[in-house]
């Protein structure tokens, strides 16, 4: 254990020294908020309004008060679920480095097990993820508080923690798989663009996913992004929609619900959070399967 709490020690400061590696962890997160500010942000606050609007009784100020705060929390829900890609796929870099710089051959000729420098390493990628997450969360509600929002319940944050918790384990599986197949620094660069270019597209943040076609809708919901994105927006928003569609028919709710990603269904069933959770579960599971036998694999090719 002491060997272990050493190894993962020493890559979490090396991640955090890096404020390179710190920043482009965040760069999707900044593209977002950029997006939202000057571009999506109002749009999507005008298309609650107008569908609020249609019904009578409504107070068109606090209707596009609760409709900000509502599109805000949509928003920093996607910020938390791709926060724990990008956090993962930087913090591996540490290990390509110590790979190609030859380290790595000299940490394994230690008197250590590599099961321990393996999972060192895991566990780095996902303590990094869980505290940038948990950080996020702090001043997204800061914010939020500061705007009139009424603060989560202690309840709501042990949610939110276990879903942050299991959302950065996913990735920092599946992070780990990829960083063993990129042999060098210059793959993991590129595998780095096309994730961190892709992730905010296949977690329906930039666009609602129910404003996509049939078709891409479909590659969206093969993704495991979608479902942490909606997990996250779930909990973050049930709240919020709640007051904000006040009146307001249930089948309208449920339209609103699935044209924003916040629920989605598959085959015309509705996917529910115990699904979500358990379906996430199961890929994780999967991903560290396939972790040990490429681990596996490696050792033998390394004799």
């Amino acid at each position: 254990m002491e060997q272990f709490l050493v190894f993962t020690g020493r890559n979490l400061k090396l991640y955090f020294r890096d404020k390179g590696a710190v920043f482009f962890s965040l760069l999707s997160m900044i593209i977002v908020i950029a997006l939202m500010v000057f571009f999506l942000g109002d749009m999507n606050v005008n298309e609650i309004t107008d569908l609020l609007s249609q019904f009578s009784v409504r107070n068109p100020d606090t209707d596009k008060e609760n409709a900000k705060m509502l599109i805000y929390y949509w928003t920093s829900a996607g910020i938390l679920s791709i926060n724990a890609v990008t956090v993962t796929l930087a913090v591996y870099s540490t290990m390509i480095k110590d790979r190609v710089n030859g380290k790595l051959n000299s940490i394994y000729t230690a008197p250590v097990n590599r099961a321990v420098i393996t999972t060192s390493y895991i566990a780095t990628a996902w303590v990094a993820a869980v505290m940038v997450c948990i950080f996020t969360l702090f001043v997204i509600e800061g914010y939020g508080v500061m705007q009139g929002v009424e603060l989560y319940s202690f309840f709501r944050h042990m949610q939110l923690l276990g879903v942050i918790c299991m959302n950065a384990f996913l990735y920092a599986a599946i992070m780990y798989l990829l960083a063993m197949l990129a042999k060098t620094e210059g793959a993991w660069s590129g595998i780095g663009m096309v994730i961190g270019t892709l992730v905010g597209f296949l977690g329906g943040i930039y666009v609602p996913m129910g404003t996509l076609s049939e078709g891409v809708q479909t590659i969206l919901k093969c993704s495991p992004i979608i479902y942490s994105t909606a997990l996250f927006r779930t909990v973050m928003s049930e709240n919020l929609i709640a007051e904000t569609f006040t009146n307001v028919p249930e089948e309208v709710i449920a339209g609103y619900k699935e044209v924003m990603g916040i629920d989605i269904k598959v085959s015309e069933h509705l996917i529910n959070v115990p699904e979500i959770c358990g379906l996430l579960l199961l890929i994780t599971f999967l991903f560290v399967i396939l972790d040990i036998c490429v681990l596996k694999y490696s050792k033998k090719a390394d004799r």
